[in-house]
């Protein structure tokens, strides 16, 4: 569907609710598989290379390990981590039940193809790739952990942007994603997450694709309809972009079509690097506001809860005329922290009076206070009232006893 076509595209479909992505290992050739990547030209990417193809840029993808031998990934990797306790120090071998799914993922963010016209070409073909490999079956390192581990690892490493393709299919999170992704917050990192897919079970968008400030990431089919198989809903959307009958890049040097929401956001991150490639000296707000503002409005709605703000146009998002903005316009993770953790992981204190303690008498200070002590001068009242009373019913004489009377009962300091 031509861009054009698109922009004047509006619909209110019903609710459709996605989960996880299934790669489907139909091995393509080389030669059609360029001409099988529709989106290049529907969502604008390829006009968008006309200024800029992601250079300067690096995206670090959080996933099974990417396959840096491919053909079309030749020079892409340009470091990287395992987190799961199985894989190669460097998360270049691909680990777990779905291996090859961090190697798809890639060559739709930053693949290079090879040849004449050959092979996969990402988003952002001069963009590099940091591969974090995890694995959320045969280790010992729970997968909330791995993440944690993995994004801040990323930060430290020079990430411009990370590329999700995973969910915890919950709308929570645990405490230690506060930390990893507020330090990401904290350094200027675009993180992009996966809505979810239907398919999988997910009905509702869940963490990290919930968590403020984070850039979620829904499907749509060829029409440019939310699919039906690969699109959870949820307030927290932010842009649409293609999930079904994608292709990419598989371990071995071949190639498989797959589905869902996990192809749509590496081309989303792509993306997102094109403009932060543009714009070298904008700040991770501003990047995802450029993103949302030029999205094509789907719903009369916006945000709607399934489109977000519509669907990605990445030839709008580098050259349009975009006011900046003063803050994430998806919320920031730090003002969460502020209101919804208060009480629950950590005690909040509020001063209820001066920070100094006040002046008290030096045996308070000691610990030891006299057994009949009274703040100084308490005695001065009650002791002139009986002097009147005594002086009005026996005269001077009374007082004198009185006194001397009180002086002989006194304990001594």
């Amino acid at each position: 569907m031509p861009v054009s076509t698109r922009r004047s595209l509006r619909g209110v479909l019903s609710v459709a609710l996605v989960a996880v992505i299934v790669a489907l290992p139909q091995v393509a050739s080389a030669d059609e598989v360029r001409d099988r990547e529709y989106w290049l030209q529907e969502y604008g990417i390829s006009q968008a290379w006309q200024f800029t193809k992601g250079a300067g840029v690096t995206i670090a993808v959080i996933d099974t390990g990417v396959d840096s031998t491919h053909v079309d990934l030749q020079g892409v990797v340009v470091g990287g981590t395992d987190v799961s306790g199985i894989g190669a120090p460097d998360g270049q071998t691909p680990v777990g039940v779905s291996s090859e799914h961090g190697t798809m993922v890639a060559s739709l963010a930053a693949g290079r193809g090879h040849g004449d016209d050959a092979g996969v070409m990402g988003s952002a073909p001069e963009a590099t790739i940091l591969s974090v490999s995890m694995s959320f079956q045969g280790t010992s390192i729970p997968a909330d952990d791995q993440i944690a581990r993995a994004v801040i690892w990323a930060v430290d490493n020079g990430a411009d942007v990370i590329s999700l393709s995973l969910t915890r299919n919950t709308r929570d999170w645990p405490v230690s994603w506060d930390d990893a992704f507020g330090y990401a917050e904290d350094n200027d990192v675009v993180v992009v997450a996966a809505a979810g897919n239907r398919s999988a079970g997910t009905e509702a968008v869940g963490a990290p694709a919930t968590m403020p400030g984070v850039l979620t990431v829904g499907g749509v089919d060829r029409g440019g309809f939310a699919s039906a198989t690969a699109s959870s809903q949820g307030i927290t959307i932010g842009v649409m972009a293609p999930s079904e009958d994608l292709v990419g890049a598989y371990p071995g040097d071949r190639y498989a079509e797959w589905a869902g929401t996990s192809g749509a956001t590496p081309i989303v991150a792509g993306i997102v690097a094109l403009v932060r490639s543009a714009y070298p000296n904008l700040d991770a707000a501003n990047v995802i506001n450029r993103i949302l503002s030029t999205a094509t409005p789907v719903t009369t709605t916006t945000p709607d809860p399934l489109y977000g703000y519509g669907l990605v146009d990445a030839y709008q998002a580098v050259v349009a005329d975009v006011p900046r903005v003063s803050s994430n316009p998806l919320g920031t993770l730090e003002d969460w922290i502020s209101i919804y953790r208060r009480g629950n992981d950590e005690q909040v204190v509020y001063p209820l009076g001066p920070i100094d303690p006040p002046a008290i008498p030096e045996a308070r200070q000691l610990g030891e206070i006299p057994p009949t002590w009274r703040p100084e001068g308490s005695e001065s009242i009650p002791a002139l009232m009986i002097t009147l009373l005594l002086v009005s019913l026996f005269g001077v004489g009374g007082v004198a006893l009185y006194t001397v009377n009180r002086a002989v009962r006194k304990p001594v300091d």
